[in-house]
Formats: structure tokens, C-alpha cells, sequence
């Protein structure tokens, strides 16, 4: 009942070889990694207008000035990204480009803050998704978070968890549907204003006299609407997701975004000069834009209705580019190495999971309100910006390939702008949220450090000393057939196999491995070790590794005599530290809970207890 629930809401398991059949042409990555950057037009614009009209202080005019600034940082941004994305066709962003050029700290830092932003991004889109459905039907008011949660689990988790080209298909129509609308929006808007005999009227340009009030408003209004920029780093973390050429196709997607945006970005906050909008509550801008412009007719909510679906589906860049990220962090040791494994579906899907969890917390902490959230948004992501641009500039210097002195200079004027803006948004923000920001990133890598130093502790407890190893004379009696699952050969593996000569003498070790790699990796090691034990191989290019182990003991079982037992020794080591199983999986134990109802298989765990 379970499986068959699981394959209607999950899908087939699909095989290594459909891997290539995942990988994204240019139009479809658009709408997939671009969603959230060019998403971010529904709430950017605005925040800059609410922090300017904050507390009655006259400051409209500042609008535009502030919205020119965050158009040139924009285009720095994303050229500096296109020298990444050719710089790293094997995706990771910041943090691959740090831990090449820079070192350890500076790689941890940008995969915390690039964690923090991903997070952010997933929590915001959805709230911001939910605030424009309730702009156009307010009897939703109060029920904020309750439709975050169900879009969350419900939508954006189960369909990421079917993998990348099921997620494609169900959201590069709803993405596009929402560039037409804001196009049509701007186009007819911008023919009104230059038809109307005022195009900004005078209200819309009052300028307080500038002072060091005003100064620290106006910082915060470019910090705040620096939130538009997020998700621009999402191309270079998910190179390896695109139609090869991947880094080309990378590089013009990324062209295509930036121009988009800034476009969108710009029209609307002219209309909202224009327009004089002003805060209302549980309305946004863009609902007042698109009832100025269209009256509140079916143009209205088709613009309405496509930016909740985009908003929404904005947070689908978050979940194509934590996961990859999780997964190459992993691979180093600095994360669970289960967030390392392909799912299934060919999705890192315990990524998947972890986001969707951490994003809901988000949500109910802070009751899906999208100011509060905003507030703790930008820093992670320039800050990720300005180590990925630091780390070019090392990069291109040690390469000194031709024209590496201009390219080295583009990403030292990215560096130098993004990290003014790192410095702008913390003194900005710092009591309305960014401080929660700058305590969470030493203490994500604090966590980094802990999982790497248990890794790196258990490695030297279970390394194998070949020197030490002796065999028993094999028997002649085959009435107990014992299995060892065996995932490579480790000192936990040399004391099952001693066990297992104790109790029988067909003993078997058996690797379920999920490509050819790495069984020819385990069968290297094997033969270097050679214990005096068959290993018997077996491929499961859907990665599943329960399946085919019971399947191959079931065939034991139709083979041999009803007399004769079978014996599973299942290896295992128990952490010194509760938390430290938390980094491992539980393969372990399932295996036991379903080899346990078998007749005449007899299931042993093996336990090796670490002394650290």
C-alpha cells in the first residue's frame, strides 16, 4: 500500500541512463533557475517605496536614484557571474570557486551564507506568493500560513521530489505566463504615463533635504531592495544541470536573466513613481500598478494569478540549486554524506526534504510575513557574491591565460561593490534581522567542521591494517550460507568477516553497487585486501540497494536444501556521540526490519563501537 502510494505521488524509479534526458535546454532553465530573480520584481520595487515612506519622512524622490543603483550593481553582479559559470562547469557557485582559490573559511562561509539565502529565498517567494493571492481575494486574510505550508509540502517538495524535468514541465508555463503579464503590464503603463500630462507628478519627487537620517534611509532602501538580486547565483551553482554545452548555455541564460529583470525592475518602479503608489494594508504595489492600469477586470487577476504561481514557483530555484549544493558540500565531508546520493528520481531528495523543512520553520516563525522576512534576506547572498568574485580574481591570476587582466578586474570591481553592499545591508539591517544572519553563519560552520572532524575521526578508527590480518582454514561443511552486505572494505567489514568463518564457511560478501565506477573502485580494494571471500557484485543503475539484496537472498533461499540456514551478518558501527547518527544512514536497521519476517534467514548485526 505504501509503495504503491509512493510510486503514485513520486513516480518510477528512473535509471542512471535517463540521467542525461534531466538536463535542461536554455528556454526551460530560464524559467526554472531564473524564477526567483525575475519573481522578485513583485516585492523589490516596493520595498524600496516602503522604506521611504516609512514613518511619514518625506523621501519619494529618492526612489528612482535608489532603483538606478541597484540596476548597476545588477549588471555588475551578472557579468561577474558569467566569468563564474565558464570558471566551474561542475556547478557549486561560491563555494566550489572558494575552496579552489581561496581555502577552507572562505568555502565554508559562502556555503553557510549561500544555505541561509537558499532558505530564505524558499520561505520569502512562498509568503510573497501567498500576499498577492490575498491582495486580490482578502476574505484569505488570517489563513497566510496555512496555504504556505500546503504549497510547500504539497506542490513544490512532491513535485522536486519526481525529479528535474517532471519540476520543468509543470513550471516553465506558469514562469512565462507571468513575463507576458508584467511585459503587457509595463508596456501599456509606461504608453499611459507618457500619454498622461504628467508622467512623474510632483509628489513623487519631493526629496527631503539629505542628512544623516535620511542617508541611513536611503542605505536601507538599496538594502532592501537588493532583494531582487537574489537567485542570480543560481545559474552558476546548477551549471551541471544544463544541455551541454553546459557552461555556454550557463553563460546565456544568465545574459538573459539579468536583462529581463532589469527591464521589469526598473518599468515597475517607474510606474510606481507614476502612480504615486503608496502602502496599503495586505495590498501590494503590484496589485495597485495592475488596478491603476487595468481596473480590477480580468487582466487584473490574470496578473494577480500569475504572480502567486511565479512567487511560488520562485521558491523552485532554491530547490534546484540547495540540493546540488548540499551535494558537493557533502561529498567534502562537511554535510550528512546521504545529502550526497541521487534519489530514485535522480534528485539529491534528502536536499529536497531538508529544505522543505527549514523553509517551513521560516514560515511558522515568522507567521509567513514577508517585511519580516525581507529583513533577513540579501546579506547571505552578497556576501556568497563577494567571496565568488574574490576568489575569480585568484582564479584568473594563477591561470594568467590571455585577457586575464580584464577579467580579473571585472570581478575585482564585483568584489569590491558586493561586499560595500555586504557592509551597507548589515549596518542597515542589523536590528530589523541581519544579526540572526551573521549568528547563523559561524554556527553553520561550526556544524561544518564538527561533521567533517566525526568523518575524519571515523576514517582512522575504521581504517583497515592489512598487515594484522589473519585467515581461518576453510571448512567443508555447507549447511549455513552467511551473507556479509558490504559497502567497502573497512575494519568494521574485517571484524564481520572474522565473526562470519566462526558460524559458516560459504560465506559471501555482497556489494550493491549503483554505477560501474564504483564497483570497480570496491573491487580494487577487495583484491588489494583479499580476505579469502567471494565478493559478489551487484549493479543497480536505480540506485536502490534493498531491493536487489533481498531479491539475491531469496534466490539463495529457492537454491538451497530446507534443512539449511542462511545468516546476514549486517556490519555496523555505533557512534560515540547521539548526534553523530544523524550523519549516517539507517540502511542498517531496515534491512534488519525486513530480513526479520523471512522464515529460515537468521539477521545478526555486527556492531563495531567507535572509542571517539
Amino acid at each position: 500500500m505504501m509503495r504503491a502510494l509512493r510510486r503514485f505521488l513520486i513516480g518510477r524509479p528512473l535509471h542512471n541512463t535517463e540521467l542525461a534526458h534531466e538536463r535542461l535546454p536554455k528556454w526551460k532553465a530560464l524559467s526554472i533557475f531564473s524564477s526567483d530573480a525575475l519573481s522578485s520584481v513583485a516585492y523589490g520595487p516596493e520595498q524600496i517605496m516602503l522604506t521611504l515612506v516609512a514613518a511619514q519622512v518625506v523621501a519619494y524622490g529618492y526612489i528612482g536614484p535608489v532603483a538606478i543603483s541597484i540596476l548597476m550593481l545588477l549588471a555588475i553582479v551578472a557579468i561577474s557571474y558569467v566569468q563564474v559559470a565558464k570558471a566551474n562547469p561542475g556547478g557549486g557557485g561560491a563555494y566550489a570557486v572558494a575552496k579552489k582559490n581561496l581555502g577552507e573559511m572562505p568555502a565554508l562561509v559562502a556555503a553557510a551564507a549561500v544555505f541561509a539565502d537558499y532558505v530564505l529565498t524558499a520561505a520569502v517567494s512562498v509568503s510573497a506568493g501567498t500576499a498577492a493571492i490575498v491582495s486580490a481575494f482578502p476574505m484569505l486574510i488570517g489563513n497566510e500560513v496555512v496555504i504556505d505550508l500546503c504549497i510547500l509540502f504539497g506542490v513544490l517538495m512532491l513535485l522536486n521530489l519526481r525529479g528535474v524535468r517532471e519540476s520543468s514541465n509543470a513550471f516553465v508555463y506558469p514562469t512565462y505566463a507571468f513575463l507576458f503579464g508584467i511585459l503587457g503590464l509595463l508596456v501599456v503603463g509606461i504608453y499611459q504615463a507618457i500619454q498622461s500630462p504628467i508622467v512623474i507628478p510632483s509628489e513623487s519627487l519631493v526629496k527631503q533635504q539629505l542628512d544623516w537620517t535620511i542617508l541611513f534611509l536611503i542605505l536601507r532602501a538599496f538594502a532592501n531592495g537588493c532583494s531582487s538580486m537574489t537567485g542570480i547565483e543560481a545559474i552558476a551553482d546548477s551549471v551541471p544541470m544544463f544541455q551541454k554545452p553546459a557552461a555556454r548555455n550557463a553563460v546565456a541564460t544568465t545574459y538573459w536573466m539579468a536583462g529581463i529583470l532589469g527591464f521589469m525592475f526598473i518599468g515597475i518602479t517607474f510606474l510606481i513613481m507614476h502612480h504615486h503608489v503608496l502602502p496599503e494594508y495586505s495590498v501590494t504595489a503590484l496589485s495597485q500598478l495592475a488596478e491603476a492600469i487595468f481596473d480590477r477586470g480580468p487582466v487584473y487577476f490574470y496578473i494577480q494569478v500569475t504572480t502567486m504561481l511565479v512567487l511560488y514557483l520562485a521558491a523552485n530555484t532554491a530547490y534546484n540549486g540547495l540540493p546540488i549544493l548540499l551535494s558537493i558540500v557533502a561529498k567534502d565531508g562537511y554535510m550528512p554524506r546521504y545529502l550526497a546520493v541521487r534519489g530514485e528520481r535522480l534528485t539529491y531528495s534528502n536536499g529536497i526534504i531538508l529544505l522543505t523543512l527549514a523553509a517551513a520553520i521560516l514560515i511558522i516563525g515568522y507567521h509567513g510575513n514577508t517585511d519580516h522576512l525581507i529583513s533577513l534576506y540579501a546579506i547571505g547572498v552578497f556576501v556568497s557574491f563577494t567571496i565568488a568574485q574574490t576568489g575569480m580574481i585568484v582564479h584568473w591570476y594563477r591561470e594568467k591565460r590571455l585577457g586575464w587582466q580584464l577579467r580579473a578586474l571585472i570581478n575585482g570591481i564585483g568584489a569590491f561593490v558586493t561586499g560595500l553592499v555586504v557592509l551597507i545591508i548589515t549596518v542597515t539591517k542589523f536590528t530589523h534581522g541581519a544579526w540572526i544572519i551573521l549568528i547563523f553563519i559561524p554556527v553553520m560552520i561550526y556544524i561544518f567542521k564538527q561533521v567533517r572532524l566525526h568523518y575524519n575521526d571515523m576514517a582512522d578508527q575504521l581504517h583497515l591494517p592489512l598487515e594484522d590480518i589473519e585467515y581461518s582454514r576453510p571448512k567443508n561443511e555447507r549447511k549455513n550460507t552467511v551473507i556479509v552486505p558490504v559497502s567497502t572494505p573497512t575494519r568494521v567489514v574485517f571484524e564481520t568477516l572474522k565473526y562470519a568463518k566462526t558460524i559458516g564457511d560459504n560465506i559471501i560478501a555482497l556489494h550493491i553497487a549503483s554505477d560501474e565506477e564504483s564497483a570497480q573502485r570496491v573491487k580494487k580494494k577487495w583484491d588489494v585486501w583479499n580476505p579469502g571471500v567471494e565478493l559478489v557484485t551487484i549493479q543497480s543503475p536505480y540506485r536502490l540497494i534493498m531491493q536487489p539484496l533481498i531479491a539475491y537472498i531469496e534466490e539463495m533461499q529457492s537454491k538451497k536444501a530446507p534443512e539449511d540456514y542462511i545468516t546476514v551478518l549486517i556490519p555496523e558501527f555505533e557512534t560515540k556521540k547521539w548526534w553523530h547518527r544523524l550523519l549516517h544512514n539507517q540502511t542498517g536497521w531496515i534491512l534488519r526490519t525486513i530480513l526479520i519476517l523471512k522464515e529460515r534467514v537468521v539477521v545478526t548485526t555486527i556492531p563495531y563501537h567507535l572509542p571517539k
